[in-house]
């Protein structure tokens, strides 16, 4: 009997924590929209200190590691595939309007439901060569993820998170960094992970963190493929023959990728699966994916 009664009011308590985390989600709902939607650079940092307290005072909610925030349109929230974590990154644009800066945190599964949070810290702004190092989460390369791809080597897990930057006035850059998790359960971004020839189209080796920055207005693919099991990313051309201006570079049509081999990601020139020459591919009934 006493179990039951014991049982019951965990139940209740739990109850009472998913209202009180759904009432602080709603609560901020509106700063999150006006971090990206604020009309004033002062109203889109208002809103994110703002949001970023109230984020915080949700997250203090006892087991709040399962909840989603999906109201949060503007905040991407992802859980990686083995619940180990769950990463939340969003954008500020800067005053003149002409580039962004990133903002996240990583909140990891605590077993006892207390608040683990390691807040990312973007340095983008302060290097000329954000390819170059590993990182740690106060020398963070921002960016806003929307995929993490789990992969084991040597009884570690890496993660490799995909991510889209806003960067500039003139052109975009989607991210492929690899991570993972020290003795400390700090993160640690970037490695010697990347294995292929240089070109004039992608960062020179070595390279600790993969980059396409391309044309504002292009549609660039760079997303994971579970049934090839490959990132497949779209092959860039410069519409002036001048590679070395980014905002020039656009998809040429043709895809190419990354499979993992032995804790690196090994490039694969040509994804014949999703090429669209019918001599090359000739079951072109296949489905692209963006």
């Amino acid at each position: 009997m006493i179990k039951k009664i014991f049982f019951g009011f965990l139940l209740i308590c739990n109850h009472l924590a998913a209202q009180t985390i759904a009432q602080l989600e709603d609560q901020i709902k509106k700063p999150a929209f006006q971090i990206v939607n604020g009309e004033t650079y002062a109203e889109r940092v208002t809103a994110d200190s703002a949001f970023t307290k109230g984020l915080v005072r949700a997250l203090k909610t006892p087991f709040s590691f399962s909840h989603r925030f999906d109201s949060l349109i503007t905040v991407s929230t992802l859980f990686s595939p083995d619940s180990t974590f769950k990463i939340f990154t969003w954008q500020l644009l800067s005053e003149d309007e002409k580039s962004y800066r990133q903002k996240g945190a990583i909140q990891l599964n605590a077993k006892d439901g207390s608040l683990q949070l390691i807040p990312l810290f973007d340095c983008s702004e302060f290097t000329d060569a954000p390819n170059d190092s590993v990182r740690d989460a106060k020398h963070w390369i921002g960016a806003i993820y929307y995929k993490i791809i789990p992969k084991k080597y040597n009884n570690r897990t890496y993660y490799t998170l995909l991510g889209l930057d806003g960067n500039n006035a003139v052109t975009h850059k989607k991210w492929m960094e690899v991570m993972y998790f020290d003795a400390d359960n700090k993160p640690v971004f970037g490695g010697n992970y990347f294995v292929y020839k240089n070109d004039e189209f992608k960062p020179k080796q070595p390279t600790s963190r993969f980059v396409l920055e391309y044309k504002k207005e292009s549609i660039v693919k760079m997303n994971y493929d579970p049934e090839l099991d490959l990132i497949i990313f779209a092959t860039l051309i410069s519409e002036e023959n001048i590679p070395q201006k980014k905002e020039t570079l656009v998809p040429y049509g043709t895809y190419e990728g990354f499979s993992w081999d032995k804790g690196k990601w090994v490039h694969l020139p040509r994804i014949k699966e999703l090429d669209p020459d019918p001599k090359v591919n000739p079951d072109q009934t296949i489905k692209r994916k963006n």
